[in-house]
């Protein structure tokens, strides 16, 4: 069997094989969020913004890899990030439990993401 560069029929010149790898033998990159844990997030994507819908994406409870389940209280801080051709919306909650983290949305793959958990000492606008 023949592969024709051109495709079209009755040419004669021949594709050259490549020394190149298959693609799915080369390493993948790891993105920026692949270090974090994925987390399940019950959340809310607004049509339009409300008096109890405040963002265009209201992160309402989450569940990390433990079993851990977390309904939130307050969105304390939240900012969008430009990644590549994808938008990180960031958000720095504040659990039922009064424990505080910081969830990342990645528009791109469509995950949510535990950055860290902290202490409420190191809230600076309290």
């Amino acid at each position: 069997m023949c592969n024709h560069v051109s495709g079209q029929p009755g040419s004669t010149k021949k594709r050259q094989k490549s020394d190149k790898k298959p693609t799915e033998n080369r390493q993948k990159t790891p993105s920026e969020m692949d270090k974090y844990p994925a987390i399940n997030v019950l959340s809310i994507f607004a049509g339009f913004r409300s008096p109890k819908v405040k963002f265009g994406i209201t992160p309402l409870r989450f569940q990390l890899p433990d079993g851990q389940s977390h309904r939130i209280a307050q969105i304390r801080q939240s900012h969008t990030e430009r990644v590549g051709q994808a938008m990180h919306y960031h958000f720095v909650v504040r659990s039922a439990e009064q424990r505080y983290f910081h969830i990342v949305f990645d528009a791109g793959k469509l995950t949510w993401h535990l950055v860290q958990e902290f202490d409420a000492e190191l809230l600076f606008n309290e």
